[in-house]
C-alpha cells in the first residue's frame, strides 16, 4: 500500500511538473547508432573477415570494456556538432568554455557573466570565450528560464543536482515537442569520483521523495575522503592513486580532512557544488529506464555512446517519449 501511495505522488509531482505542453522543435536529423558494424571493422581492420552478427558479439563481449569505438562519433566536439545550427538551443553550466556557439544558443549557469569574469582565472581558465548568461539558476531550480528550446545540453552538470528526477522532469518542460537533451557525464571509474561507489536507482527515489534541493554533508565528507587523481588516461591503465592520498589536500590524512569537513559544516557553510551521483553508462541506463518504467519520468534514452579509452566521460541523448 505504501509503496503505491509513494508511486502515485511521484507520478503526481511529475504530471504537475509538464502540464504546459511546449510548441514542437523543428524535424531532427537520425543521429548516428550507437555502434554500426562498419566503423568498427574500419577502425580494427584485424575484424574484417567477422560478418555483422560476429562483430556486433566480439564488441559486446570485449571491445566495449576496453573502450573501443563502434560508432561515428569520435569526441566530445563531434558529438556536441550532432546539435543542428538551426534549432534553438540552451546550454547550461558553460562556464568559460561553452560547447556550442551559433546565434541559436542561449546560457544558463550558476554564475553570472561578471561573476565568470571574476572566478575563472582564479581556476586557471581565459575570460575571451566567456558567454553571456542569459539565465542565472540554483543547480536544482530551472525554472527561471522561461523559453523553450529544441536542444537542451549540459557538460558534467547533471551529477551535480541534489535532485536527480527533479532536473530530469525541470529539463522536459524546457524542451519543445521533439527536442532532445545531450548530456556530457563523467564515468566515475576514470576520475577524481573513481572510489565512490555508483548511484542505485534507490538513492535516486529517495533524494526526490525528499525533495532534496541542496547538496548533503554525507557527499561533502565522502569528497574529502574518497578523492582520486583526474587522469582518466592513468585510470584507463589501473593506476588510481592510494586510497588514503587526497590529491587536494595532500598533507592531511583522512581524519584531518573530516575534521576540518565537519568543522565548516558544523559552523554553517552551504554544501554547494559537490558531485551528488556517479554512474557508468551501464548504471545511468538502468537508472533511467527504471524511472521510466516506474512513470517518474518522461525523458528516455534514444543514443548513448559508452566511454571510450583514455576518455573520463560518456554522453547520451535523452528524447521524450511524447
Amino acid at each position: 500500500m505504501l509503496g503505491r501511495i509513494i508511486l502515485k505522488f511521484l507520478r503526481h509531482v511529475r504530471s504537475q511538473q509538464s502540464s504546459v505542453q511546449p510548441e514542437r522543435a523543428r524535424p531532427m536529423p537520425e543521429f548516428p547508432p550507437a555502434f554500426e558494424a562498419w566503423v568498427y571493422r574500419a577502425l580494427y581492420p584485424e575484424l574484417a573477415h567477422l560478418d555483422d552478427s560476429l562483430v556486433l558479439q566480439e564488441y559486446n563481449l570485449v571491445g566495449r570494456l576496453d573502450g573501443r569505438r563502434g560508432h561515428q562519433v569520435h569526441d566530445r566536439i563531434a558529438f556536441c556538432k550532432l546539435i543542428p545550427k538551426n534549432v534553438k538551443a540552451l546550454e547550461i553550466g558553460p562556464f568559460a568554455a561553452p560547447l556550442v556557439r551559433t546565434q541559436n544558443v542561449k546560457y544558463a549557469d550558476i554564475y553570472s557573466t561578471s561573476e565568470l569574469n571574476e572566478l575563472a582565472p582564479t581556476l586557471n581558465f581565459g575570460t575571451d570565450e566567456i558567454p553571456e548568461i542569459h539565465w542565472v539558476v540554483d543547480p536544482n531550480d530551472l525554472s527561471t528560464i522561461d523559453e523553450k528550446f529544441a536542444i537542451v545540453l549540459t557538460s558534467h552538470v547533471i551529477e551535480h543536482s541534489p535532485n536527480l528526477v527533479a532536473h530530469l522532469n525541470q529539463i522536459e518542460n524546457l524542451l519543445k515537442l521533439g527536442g532532445r537533451y545531450f548530456l556530457l557525464i563523467p564515468d566515475h571509474r576514470y576520475c577524481f569520483d573513481h572510489f565512490h561507489s555508483p548511484s542505485t536507482i534507490s538513492q535516486i527515489i529517495g533524494a526526490h521523495i525528499e525533495n532534496r534541493r541542496t547538496h548533503t554533508a554525507t557527499s561533502f565528507i565522502e569528497t574529502r575522503l574518497l578523492h582520486a587523481h583526474n587522469d582518466p588516461i592513468e585510470h584507463w591503465a589501473g593506476n588510481h592513486g592510494a586510497p588514503a592520498f587526497h590529491p587536494v589536500f595532500p598533507l592531511d590524512d583522512r581524519i584531518k580532512r573530516v575534521q576540518d569537513a565537519l568543522q565548516l559544516l558544523q559552523s554553517g557553510h552551504i554544501v554547494k557544488n559537490e558531485h551528488a551521483w556517479y554512474f557508468t553508462p551501464d548504471t545511468f541506463e538502468s537508472i533511467i529506464n527504471d524511472l521510466n518504467d516506474l512513470e517518474i519520468i518522461n525523458l528516455e534514452i534514444e543514443r548513448m555512446y559508452p566511454t571510450m579509452k583514455d576518455s573520463g566521460e560518456f554522453w547520451v541523448i535523452l528524447r521524450s517519449k511524447n
